[in-house]
């Protein structure tokens, strides 16, 4: 007997058809945030040719589409260019609460933001990604060491993302107190928090689960390069 999807199965479907419908840039049946947001697309459920045809042009010939999620085969002239397992946690019970030393940081505080990110490669975290929800840092003499916030929103869910901290002031629990102030936050606005991480990342999974998150599904981290037009097509589109 089939199983009602649940709307995390395709999470970024939800937020672009959902609260983030403003971001939505589409074409066919994929949408995706902008590039500046974040690489999230949203695909249909079963990819059809015109779907990877739609996505080719969407993303530009030769360029590489993250496919989270997407864990079947793809076609001739797409490549594949990473591949991983991930996980996805759902609230169970999270012991969520304000964090007194966190601030709500905003477009000012980006280029440190960008920063952090680059330095504790938490996963992807754009120049406009701080639009996609509230974001929280803690500060040490003015400079930012740990943050963590909001990225997508499906009715009802939030996700939990960006949790990153430097790596002179670890061992003191600011993700951890982040993660919780965050998940308040979400639950403040009668929603759900949820999160992704790798599955490889036995520590941090470990950690989610002893905060209170449980494992929902497993899920795929994937990316693949557009096809390239054909000399014959590179003529055509320049004559």
């Amino acid at each position: 007997m089939p199983t009602t999807p649940h709307i995390l199965d395709n999470p970024a479907r939800a937020a672009l058809t959902g609260p983030h419908a403003h971001f939505a840039e589409r074409r066919g049946r994929i949408l995706r945030y902008p590039v500046d947001v974040s690489p999230w697309l949203a695909l249909p459920d079963r990819l059809e040719p015109e779907d990877w045809a739609d996505l080719a042009a969407l993303s530009g010939p030769g360029a590489e589409v993250p496919l989270l999620g997407h864990q079947g085969p793809v076609p001739d002239g797409w490549e594949i260019t990473f591949h991983a397992e991930g996980v996805q946690l759902v609230d169970d019970g999270i012991d969520a609460a304000p964090e007194p030393e966190a601030i709500v940081l905003g477009p000012a505080d980006v280029p440190e933001m960008l920063d952090l990110v680059e330095r504790t490669r938490p996963g992807p975290f754009l120049p406009r990604t701080i639009e996609m929800g509230t974001y929280l840092g803690i500060r040490r003499q003015g400079r930012l060491v740990a943050m963590a916030g909001e990225r997508l929103h499906p009715p009802g869910w939030t996700e939990i993302s960006a949790v990153c901290t430097d790596p002179a002031a670890r061992g003191e629990g600011l993700a951890t107190r982040l993660v919780l102030a965050v998940a308040h936050g979400i639950r403040e606005r009668g929603e759900t928090p949820f999160l992704h991480t790798g599955a490889a990342n036995t520590n941090a999974i470990r950690l989610y689960e002893h905060l209170g998150f449980r494992l929902r599904r497993s899920t795929a981290f994937m990316a693949a390069r557009a096809p390239q037009p054909t000399g014959g097509e590179r003529a055509m589109a320049v004559s």
